[in-house]
């Protein structure tokens, strides 16, 4: 079993663990749906608490893709995320944080 990376970030959706990860691939999908000039603009847009829930479910349905799952927005929107919106919100912000960490 390959050792986690630094960047996974654990979120339940329905009751189910999965790890969620901004691959490149990841920030490559995330780059398509944003409404920033940058991934730079969002992780501002996050610092000074200007995002949107539909920035949140970007965020965690790509990095749910990037950790293998495939899903949605409208299958996520719909779904039961532990810690509710806030939770989510913790969790985008973390994967989005983690994503600009250098690997030791």
């Amino acid at each position: 079993m390959a050792n986690p990376w630094r960047g996974d970030v654990a979120l339940v959706v329905d009751g189910q663990r999965h790890v969620a990860r901004l691959t490149l691939g990841a920030l490559a999908e995330l780059e398509e749906t944003l409404e920033e000039p940058s991934l730079m603009a969002l992780v501002e847009r996050f610092e000074s608490n200007r995002f949107s829930s539909r920035d949140v479910l970007r965020l965690l349905v790509a990095g749910l893709r990037g950790g293998g799952v495939e899903t949605s927005e409208d299958a996520l929107g719909q779904a039961q995320i532990d810690g509710g919106p806030m939770g989510a919100a913790k969790a985008a912000a973390e994967l989005l944080a983690r994503a600009f960490v250098v690997p030791a």
